[in-house]
């Protein structure tokens, strides 16, 4: 399970014996202040608790279950407001991308790119996204195998650009529903590419409320406990203040009062995972 393939973000080194990452927000930009604001919040956690951060937020969420589904400020507006965001916290920023005309310029203010699930086979994306230079995130589609995932990434890396993050997100179990296959992580790090673990989409129903997707929260902290002693990489949260009046994926969010507590037993688990398996 050795990682191969080594790179870093600021200060945050992704590889082989690297710490445990964290990358955590808002599903997608409500406003500038809300979004600064849950960056300040978790950055301090973070900060506070010795644990390597990326701030992650959505511009536009272009693949809404409803037409009528709130999808965020837009390219231009939601770039800006991660630029200063990023000017004003000094955290990494990782946003979605979502066609080939939107990577040059999220790659001008974002540290890390995107490919969201549904889109993790669109050749042009893939490759526009690791041309760009950036770090390039892949979730893994619902409908694809641990084993598929390899060619997402080889078509990044054929571009020269190897800084690739494989993330994994659950697969779809009958009707509005997504498991995680744990044994998903070990075949994905066999790429050499560093393993997130995406805990708050893994626990989306998926159009679960007809017009929106519902979730079951209550097991993010198992999941995260599981995938941290499966060994990932890093874990991806979907973080806010008031789940409930969230716009997007509120029903899957963790709530911001519960982050420090669930990191705090995450970080002794990974420790320990570590320690018993040196990478």
């Amino acid at each position: 399970m050795a990682l191969n393939k080594t790179f870093s973000v600021n200060s945050i080194r992704f590889g082989a014996n690297a710490p445990l990452f964290l990358i955590a927000g808002p599903c997608v930009i409500e406003s500038e202040s809300h979004a600064l604001r849950m960056a300040e919040s978790l950055g301090a956690v973070a900060s506070e608790l010795g644990v390597p951060y990326i701030f992650k937020a959505s511009y536009d969420k272009a693949n809404r279950t409803s037409l009528s589904s709130f999808r965020g400020p837009g390219l231009k507006k939601g770039l800006a407001i991660l630029k200063n965001i990023k000017k004003k916290t000094g955290l990494p920023i990782l946003t979605d991308v979502h066609d080939v005309s939107q990577v040059g310029p999220a790659a001008e203010v974002c540290d890390i790119l995107q490919i969201p699930a549904f889109l993790c086979r669109q050749t042009d994306l893939l490759i526009a996204a690791g041309r760009s230079g950036r770090v390039v995130n892949v979730k893994k589609g619902q409908f694809l195998s641990p084993w598929e995932i390899g060619n997402a990434a080889e078509k990044i890396a054929g571009t020269g650009n190897e800084k690739i993050i494989l993330t994994e997100r659950g697969s779809s179990f009958g009707y509005q529903n997504l498991v995680v296959d744990m044994r998903s992580f070990p075949i994905m790090r066999k790429f050499g590419y560093p393993v997130v673990f995406d805990v708050t989409h893994a626990v989306q129903l998926p159009g679960g409320e007809g017009k929106s997707s519902g979730g079951q929260p209550e097991f993010i902290e198992p999941l995260a406990r599981a995938g941290t002693a499966a060994g990932v990489d890093g874990l991806f949260l979907e973080v806010h203040d008031n789940p409930a009046k969230a716009l997007s994926d509120g029903s899957n969010a963790l709530p911001l009062a519960q982050f420090r507590p669930l990191i705090e037993k995450i970080l002794k688990l990974a420790t320990l995972v570590r320690e018993w398996n040196p990478k």
